[in-house]
């Protein structure tokens, strides 16, 4: 691949009233979050459990040279030219990109910084860069876990962190480390401190934004600040008014394209879902944003696929949809997410490829039991599922736990805490008598010559973002 001439560095982002601006000029911020790099996650690279139990996992299994080269060469396959070369080829312009905080600092060395993670960081941002493509660093988890589930590292359901000074004080200071780094950087869009927040008292996250927001301004004035909303990046009321230079972030995952949705339109969680329901549900989670004039970015959404031609034609129906309803409210977007192992993204590892041979059956075993709470369903569970469910509405009828009720807090122990912990070394077994370097060829699966491309789901994005007629065109197998 010919690699784009220099792109001149632009004005740093900006906040003018309900728009985000580059100097005179209106951005619209259109793009994929990188789920599955900095931060990976059960669905995306197909493990159980959390990112922190497979890594330990995987460590035991292929030993420390193996481990080290595998994750090496994962980290630099995963998103290289090419797949910038792929963004800009649809008109995106952005890439939000999640991190955890341990790639920067280890939890028994506090506020000791590792220039490892930096080092991983600014490739990505040099390299969107020379393509024209803003980033986003979203910190997607935090010590002690920002909320209950395994995107934010965690295996317990019990986010620590609202409760903790220290967690929160960590938090800060790494935060005033990224910030100086990447002051006066116009490809950097700004910073996301926490994604996703549920905290469940929501007496804690105002107070802490306007603390992260005073820290990061005192060492970076110029950068906007990304902020989700309470509950999983849903409510806002418990934020106050809005702070300077600051975009708020609503998260806009519609029923109709989870695992467990029904047609569209039709009937998905005993509630009938149509274009002008998928709007309203837009406009409730914006309405902070409307009242308070401030711009509107949609930092995450979209449906997972299911391999069925007719359901996945609703499925893409309904993004074009909500891109549509966007673009009329002049929303800004990140799609979630761009590389998996075949459930949601643009670019998927084959089916073909000694990573998804050597792990189909690991797959299955989880697909079965339901363990993975963003691809999985129930289905195979009912018989554990129904009596514990069943005992909870006699026994304690008016139990309903922060943020989504007992139904899926049962869901999170049994599937996606207790059986996704058991099968945690399966994951690593799977790779068992790998020599260093077959480990480290195997990596090579994530990159995207060797991926599937959904052609589909590339022609909605391109249509949507206006892509240029005349971009390089990238080798990759397609998919419908």
């Amino acid at each position: 691949m010919t690699r784009p001439a220099a792109v001149p560095e632009p004005p740093i982002l900006a906040v003018a009233g309900s728009r985000i601006v580059a100097g005179a000029d209106v951005v619209t911020l259109r793009g994929f979050g990188l789920g599955g790099w900095m931060n990976m996650e059960n669905f995306i690279t197909g493990y159980a459990g959390t990112e922190s139990q497979m890594r330990r996992a995987m460590r035991r299994t292929l030993g420390e040279e193996g481990y080290q080269r595998f994750f090496g060469r994962l980290m630099k396959a995963f998103f290289t030219d090419d797949d910038a070369a792929l963004l800009r080829a649809l008109g995106l312009n952005s890439l939000r990109i999640p991190v955890n905080y341990r790639h920067f600092e280890r939890d028994d060395a506090p506020f000791q910084y590792r220039e490892e993670g930096f080092a991983l960081l600014d490739r990505m941002i040099a390299l969107c860069a020379r393509h024209g493509i803003y980033t986003i660093i979203d910190l997607h988890a935090v010590p002690g876990a920002q909320n209950q589930h395994w995107h934010s590292d965690n295996p317990t359901q019990w986010a620590g962190f609202w409760a903790q000074r220290q967690f929160q004080d960590r938090v800060v200071a790494l935060w005033e480390r990224i910030a100086d780094r990447y002051r006066g950087n116009g490809w950097v869009a700004g910073y996301n401190p926490v994604n996703e927040p549920a905290d469940a008292h929501g007496d804690v996250i105002g107070p802490f934004y306007r603390r992260v927001e005073r820290a990061i301004r005192a060492v970076d004035p110029d950068h906007i600040l990304f902020l989700d909303g309470n509950r999983y990046s849903t409510q806002f009321h418990e934020l106050g008014d809005p702070l300077p230079n600051c975009v708020y972030t609503a998260h806009d995952y519609a029923l109709p394209g989870f695992v467990d949705g029904g047609p569209y339109p039709g009937v998905s969680r005993g509630q009938y879902i149509d274009r002008d329901t998928v709007e309203e549900t837009f406009l409730a989670r914006t309405a902070y944003m409307r009242e308070t004039g401030t711009p509107i970015w949609v930092g995450e959404f979209g449906p997972v696929y299911t391999g069925d031609p007719q359901r996945d034609a609703q499925r893409y129906t309904l993004l074009e949809d909500q891109l549509e309803i966007f673009a009329r409210h002049d929303a800004s977007w990140a799609l979630w997410t761009y590389k998996d192992v075949g459930l949601q993204a643009l670019a998927g590892v084959s089916p073909e490829s000694g990573y998804r041979r050597r792990l189909a059956p690991f797959l299955e075993k989880k697909a079965r039991l339901g363990v993975d709470s963003w691809g999985g369903t129930d289905a195979g569970v009912r018989d554990v599922l129904d009596p514990i469910e069943e005992l909870f509405r006699r026994e304690f009828p008016g139990f309903a736990p922060y943020p989504w009720g007992a139904h899926r807090w049962i869901h999170g122990h049994i599937r996606h805490v207790m059986l996704a912990e058991a099968m945690v070394d399966e994951y690593a077994r799977t790779f068992a008598g790998l020599s260093p370097a077959e480990a480290e060829a195997l990596a090579d699966d994530f990159a995207l010559p060797a991926c599937v491309v959904r052609t589909r789901l590339a022609d909605i994005l391109k249509a949507a973002a206006g892509g240029p007629r005349d971009a390089e065109p990238v080798t990759a197998a397609a998919a419908p």
